[in-house]
């Protein structure tokens, strides 16, 4: 398992990983099978969309504020409770497939962080999985 490290700036955020991902792919021989990237914490997902129009980011943070606001008669002491919502809503890790070492996605495909309770330092897990050859 490799671990990339990726700050946010905002408290409800979509970063971009797709580099960060394929530079930590690149150390390693080339290789074709399946990456699970995961993110091991309660209020920062994982999520894979278009990446080459910024304003889906900046919509999908919108409307996930609108479907779980921040503020609301939630019971966890904390006051995140929105984070840990919108967290369960997007999911903790994507699978993506490696063709000869590279991320083999949708031409307008890119993997992204969702902050939800930053800004923070977060911490990814990217495990390869080799394809078995005959």
């Amino acid at each position: 398992m490799m671990k990339i490290s990726i700050t946010t700036s905002r408290r409800t955020q979509l970063v971009p990983l797709t580099r960060h991902i394929q530079e930590a792919l690149s150390r390693l021989p080339a290789w074709t099978g399946l990456l699970h990237v995961h993110s091991p914490h309660t209020t920062a997902g994982v999520t894979l969309n278009e990446q080459a129009d910024a304003d889906v980011a900046a919509d999908m943070e919108k409307a996930l504020a609108r479907l779980v606001p921040w503020k609301a008669a939630y019971a966890h002491m904390e006051g995140n409770s929105a984070a840990h919502i919108q967290t369960a809503l997007v999911g903790v890790s994507a699978w993506v497939p490696i063709r000869d070492g590279a991320l083999a996605m949708g031409t307008w495909q890119g993997i992204f962080l969702c902050e939800f309770d930053g800004p923070r330092t977060r911490e990814l897990w990217l495990t390869p999985i080799q394809e078995m050859q005959p």
